[in-house]
């Protein structure tokens, strides 16, 4: 079903679980990742992995070939805030690394991203990450009981406020609607904005993906056409979810748990289909 008005592709709860199918897949493949953000690994090699994982599972990357992106997933270095491609890169002690992986399974997209320091990591770049990873869990929460879609950027935005009101939150990046396609209706903003956005249905389905930096927000396009960095070095961290929101609440479907842990803290209840 399509809200015409809106373009806001609702699932019936059939395809939620479907779309829960592509999400393990893709937490499984970050889960490998994860593993292999060593000191002097290669960010090609590492893509390798995630492609191995996903493939294995009978599923496809969805980024490789996507508007002729040419890896499976992005890999992006300190100050790389979303889009890094994975080449030569050698992963260095103290390295943030944030990877966006996503798959595709029976016609069903999911996406998702973490940020890892790798090895020992200096104090502030560990509190960048989890900072971020916190906005996203508190957006997550936010889409449990939303009207609108615009109250998960407020509250992810607010979240990143308060525990670190230098950290700037990127503005020209954000989450978005995912189901057929993995970019679709609606915009997901990871800051508060005076247009609400649409109204939060049974049947929804975002990726919310918060992207903060330390410093300044402004950030350039390299001349690969993809690899977004920040304009004065700073260092950046993206977390991303592929969430659903049900007639019961929400469910997180590149969770292991479908969320239930973290949520659990914020008073929330995962509403599995």
């Amino acid at each position: 079903m399509i809200l015409r008005r809106e373009r806001v592709e609702l699932k019936t709860p059939a395809q939620i679980r479907a779309m829960r199918a592509s999400g393990l897949v893709t937490a499984r493949a970050l889960a490998a990742v994860r593993e292999a953000l060593t000191p002097g690994a290669v960010a090609r090699d590492v893509d390798a992995l995630a492609e191995s994982v996903i493939r294995d599972a009978g599923a496809r990357p969805n980024f490789l070939g996507y508007d002729g992106y040419p890896a499976s997933i992005c890999l992006s270095i300190n100050d790389v805030v979303v889009h890094g491609i994975p080449q030569g890169q050698v992963l260095r002690e103290g390295d943030v690394v944030s990877v966006d992986c996503g798959a595709v399974l029976d016609g069903w997209h999911s996406d998702a991203a973490v940020t890892v320091c790798v090895g020992e990591a200096q104090a502030h770049a560990e509190a960048l990450v989890e900072v971020t990873r916190r906005a996203l869990w508190d957006g997550v929460a936010a889409f449990a009981s939303a009207a609108r879609v615009g109250e998960i950027g407020a509250a992810v935005e607010a979240s990143v406020r308060q525990a670190a009101p230098s950290f700037g939150v990127i503005r020209d990046y954000g989450g978005h609607g995912i189901g057929t396609a993995m970019h679709m209706d609606p915009d997901v903003l990871n800051y508060a904005a005076r247009e609400r956005g649409p109204r939060v249905r049974p049947g929804m389905v975002l990726a919310i993906e918060p992207m903060v930096v330390e410093r300044e927000i402004a950030a350039s396009v390299d001349t690969d056409g993809w690899t977004v960095r920040t304009v004065d070095g700073g260092l950046a961290a993206h977390w991303e979810h592929t969430v659903a929101r049900t007639a019961a609440g929400v469910w997180v479907l590149t969770a292991e748990d479908g969320g239930a842990t973290e949520l659990a803290e914020r008073g929330v209840v995962v509403a599995p289909l």
